[in-house]
């Protein structure tokens, strides 16, 4: 009894041309991710002190407390 043999049903591409094709998004979106990161970084400092609840302030202050260091 013979066995049966698969045929390919797609060429087989050389090992030194690999075909890989990325989606326009694939690329855009990191490398905006990537700017708008940059832009941050590199940015005036603009923060302000926040005058808010107090309350926040000791919140904080018994969390850091609470974890062990």
């Amino acid at each position: 009894m013979s066995a049966r043999t698969e045929t390919r049903t797609h060429p087989v591409a050389p090992d030194h041309a690999v075909g890989i094709r990325l989606p326009w998004w694939a690329v855009a979106l990191p490398a905006l991710a990537f700017a708008a990161l940059l832009l941050l970084i590199t940015g005036p400092g603009q923060a302000h002190a926040a005058a808010g609840d107090p309350a926040v302030g000791r919140l904080v202050g018994l969390i850091m407390e609470l974890l062990p260091r």
